[in-house]
């Protein structure tokens, strides 16, 4: 199983939401209160252990403010 870890480079996001349109889990969002130096409201994941990784935010970011990290976590017998 995967999970994925999300970093934001809040100063270059511009509030744009195509990273938003794209999460397949929708657990990415502009945040409501908080601002960048620019005045925009930078993108955030709601729900990091849901991540899965897939890195459609950050291929589709046009200002490249999203790195994903992927790893392999194994899925224990509890």
């Amino acid at each position: 199983m995967a999970k994925g870890l999300v970093k934001f480079n809040e100063e270059r996001c511009k509030g744009c939401e195509l990273c938003v349109s794209v999460c397949p889990k929708k657990i990415v969002m502009l945040h409501e209160t908080k601002l960048n130096s620019k005045g925009y409201h930078p993108a955030c994941v709601i729900d990091i252990d849901s991540c899965i990784g897939c890195a459609n935010c950050a291929v589709m970011c046009p200002d490249g403010a999203i790195s994903v990290y992927q790893e392999d976590v194994e899925k224990s017998d509890e």
